[in-house]
């Protein structure tokens, strides 16, 4: 699934009710289709912002998924201070290459991209997949993915990371694996993150977020803890006091800053807003679908090239080539062929030409499926050649729903359409 750039407005097609859906009392959409994220409490506030990745970057990003993994592990232990010191050299400059080549890609991109190569805050999905989050907030300047490469000390970095910072990157991740089309991984879709903000008294103040505990009686949780102690033990008489013990906090007031109490559940809403962030600013843009190609060899004589063709045709295939055997009347075509098609296309080819053609397929590349899984006619040369039905084929929306049904998820499908009133024919005796 990518974001595609679409210049002319009227090839726009964005489901009304999906918009509707996303906005809510919680989540903003502005003009520029940035996703506003401020849950009810306000604890702390998202914007996320859902670009196309120029071509060039996307198939670099596939070409270079292996040194993209050892980068990010590079990048975090030297953040966490262990830096693995058994990389080699040849690593290391492939590496450096991977980045000069980012660079000019990103040069090449125009303007739009220029200085962004420094903001990559990470891949994904997998931290090495062809989707790339970008931090563009003015009030956060945290290290570049690029970090590990440089001869640094890592202790000043660190302490330029935020709170939840890894929470971001763990809803980003979530996001680019499962996309909201067909709950499958997305390709080629960069996300800006333009705000970010959490309320400070949750992180510098000793006043933190507390699990409420629900227990009969009316229990004290201020510095003393042997009433609670007490009552546990009269509720569970067979769970060991080292067990209770362990279930109470040590200091309410005064917890250490980096304690599951004061992240468990903060962290967790963070990374459900953003994963939700991510695939609302998704929506909001042109949306694709991309299927798998296979390449298909077909060997065959000009008598059935005909029925070879229809073949080929009913099943969405595209000829590439054709070419003639010198000396003999058997014709090499290349053609491909989408994967989702393929299914029984050799035993019917076979059936179809009596057994003169004999195709060989092998896997290609990923293509961008024509069309919009949600389009409905909107302009009036639309609406005079389509019908207000729209009941052609959209071949997109067939890929997206069949994969929905395999995997049952929700399909928007009626089992009676189009239902019009019709006039019986015969007499009633």
């Amino acid at each position: 699934m990518v974001n595609e750039v679409i210049d002319d407005v009227n090839q726009i097609q964005i489901q009304t009710g999906v918009l509707n859906d996303l906005q809510d009392e919680a989540m903003e959409i502005l003009k520029d289709g940035t996703v506003r994220f401020t849950p009810p409490k306000a604890f702390y506030t998202l914007a996320v912002k859902a670009l196309p990745l120029p071509q060039s970057i996307t198939e670099l990003l596939e070409e270079n998924s292996e040194l993209i993994k050892i980068l990010e592990q590079l990048s975090t232990s030297k953040l966490t201070g262990k830096f693995d010191k058994n990389l080699t050299l040849e690593t290391l400059e492939k590496l450096k290459d991977l980045m000069s080549k980012f660079e000019a890609c990103f040069i090449e991109a125009g303007k739009k991209w220029r200085g962004c190569m420094e903001q990559i805050w990470s891949f994904g999905p997998r931290q090495c997949g062809p989707n790339i989050l970008i931090n563009k907030m003015k009030d956060y300047q945290r290290p570049s993915i690029w970090f590990g490469l440089e001869d640094t000390d890592s202790t000043d970095d660190l302490r330029k990371l935020r709170d939840f910072d890894n929470s971001i990157i763990n809803g980003f991740q979530l996001a680019t694996l499962a996309g909201p089309l067909c709950e499958e991984p997305m390709m080629g879709v960069c996300f800006i993150v333009s705000e970010w903000t959490v309320d400070s008294s949750l992180t510098s103040s000793n006043d933190k977020i507390m699990p409420s505990i629900h227990l009969q009686g009316n229990l004290k949780l201020e510095n003393d803890n042997t009433s609670l102690t007490n009552s546990l033990s009269k509720e569970f008489p067979t769970t060991a006091n080292k067990t209770i013990e362990n279930l109470l906090p040590v200091n309410v007031g005064s917890s250490p800053p980096g304690s599951c109490v004061n992240y468990g559940r903060l962290s967790g809403q963070i990374i459900s807003a953003m994963k939700d962030a991510c695939r609302a600013a998704y929506q909001v843009k042109p949306q694709r679908l991309m299927a798998a190609m296979y390449t298909c060899n077909v060997q065959a004589t000009a008598d059935v090239l005909g029925r070879m063709y229809a073949v080929l045709s009913k099943r969405n295939g595209r000829i590439l080539n054709e070419n003639m055997r010198e000396g003999s009347a058997v014709f090499d075509i290349t053609a491909v062929l989408p994967v989702a098609e393929s299914f029984g296309f050799a035993e019917e080819i076979r059936k179809k030409t009596s057994g003169q053609a004999s195709p060989q397929l092998f896997f290609s590349n990923w293509e961008v499926v024509r069309g919009d899984p949600f389009w409905v006619p909107s302009t009036e040369e639309e609406l005079l050649h389509f019908g207000e039905k729209a009941d052609s084929d959209n071949q997109a929306r067939l890929y997206m729903n069949s994969v929905r049904k395999r995997k049952g998820l929700y399909v928007e499908e009626k089992i009676v359409e189009h239902a019009e009133k019709q006039r019986t024919l015969t007499r009633n005796k």
